[in-house]
Order: structure tokens, then sequence, then C-alpha cells
């Protein structure tokens, strides 16, 4: 009776994932891009595309692309100014991807830990633009963590704890953008077109127009 007790508990957890937003979250004006269960609110960049993405047990969003194949890029369909994202990520050792700010200024995801080098195309790079100021890249299967703040044409990001681009101003797309149109708004868009990564806890916060 007790296992019976234990694995109903433990599918129902499971079950509900990360939908119950924390509260200092909640308090410091975070809402989640990403409800655990679908992929409401999000879109397909190319319309009509076989979607590479799925909803995982415990709120993980993961794009499985196979060695040789191609995934396909998911779209917010609501756009953003200046805000602060936080979210986790976690790829395969080998496996490339991207997480977009605004649809143009990508902070590169990719597993290679076993380099442990800096550049401007490493993990937490600014891809094409500017190599992290540490290199902190956790293994492949290991969960990461990012914070990212927008503001005009300055970003800052945290990779696993670590302020790895302190106000860089990024005055120019980093390649495979939505667009060009700086001065409007744009989505989150993560990549999925080169390789398998999950994400999870997907939580923006608007700030104020400059």
């Amino acid at each position: 009776m007790k296992n019976t007790i234990h694995t109903v508990l433990l599918a129902t957890v499971m079950a509900l994932g990360p939908l119950t937003l924390p509260a200092a979250d909640a308090d410091n004006g975070f809402q989640p891009l990403f409800n655990g269960k679908d992929t409401t609110g999000w879109k397909l960049r190319r319309a009509g595309a076989h979607s590479s993405w799925s909803v995982l047990p415990g709120g993980i969003l993961k794009n499985t692309v196979e060695s040789g194949q191609h995934g396909v890029d998911l779209v917010t369909e609501k756009k953003f100014w200046n805000f602060t994202v936080r979210y986790e990520y976690m790829t395969p050792e080998g496996s490339n991807s991207g997480f977009y700010l605004r649809g143009r200024y990508e902070i590169q995801i990719l597993g290679d830990a076993k380099d442990g080098k800096a550049s401007n195309s490493s993990n937490g790079s600014l891809y094409s633009f500017r190599a992290p100021d540490q290199f902190v890249t956790k293994p492949g299967g290991e969960w990461q963590t990012v914070e990212a703040t927008i503001i005009g044409d300055r970003i800052t990001v945290t990779l696993n704890g670590v302020k790895v681009h302190d106000n860089v101003k990024c005055d120019r797309a980093t390649g495979g953008e939505l667009d060009r149109q700086f001065s409007e708004p744009g989505p989150i868009f993560l990549q999925g077109d080169h390789g398998t990564v999950s994400f999870r806890n997907i939580l923006l916060k608007e700030l104020p127009k400059e």
C-alpha cells in the first residue's frame, strides 16, 4: 500500500512540473514563457514545418535532432523590448543550439565542456560577436542556468552564477536572426535547427523602456 501511495504522489508531482511560479520570482515580476504542459504562446519559425519539439514530464521543453538531421526553431508569439530572462538548459556533449534575445542576439548554447576554452563561438558567447569573460560550461547532460538582461543595445549575461558579459554594447545581429529591425521589440527565439537541447523554467520580466 505504501509503495502505491508513493507512486501516485510521484506521478502527481511529475505531472504538475514547474507550473507553480516560485513566490520570489512572482514577487519580482517574472512570468513564465513556457507553461510546462504544451507550447502555448510559441510558434514554429517555419509555418507548416514538422516540429522537433516535445514536452516531457517535469516541465521540460526538448528539441530532439538526430545526427545528420535538422530540427526547427521555436519563437514566442509575444515580442519584448527591455527585459531580464532566466532559463535553464541542458545539451548532450557536442550539441549546438542558441537562445536569442529579441530574435536577433544569440547567447550561444554548445556542449563544449571538454574543450574548456572561451571564444566568440563557445558556450555562453554572444555568438560571432564576443567571447564570455570566463569559460564556465558544465559537462554535457547537466543543467546550466542563465540570467540575461537587455536594455537598449546593452546585454548582461550571468551563466552558472558567473557574470560572463557585463553591459556589453551589441549593435548588430549575431547571425541566424529573425530580422534586423533593431529599434523594434522582438521575440524570444530558441534555436532548434542544429542539435538536441532541453529547456526548463523559462521566466521573463519586462523592464521599463529607457
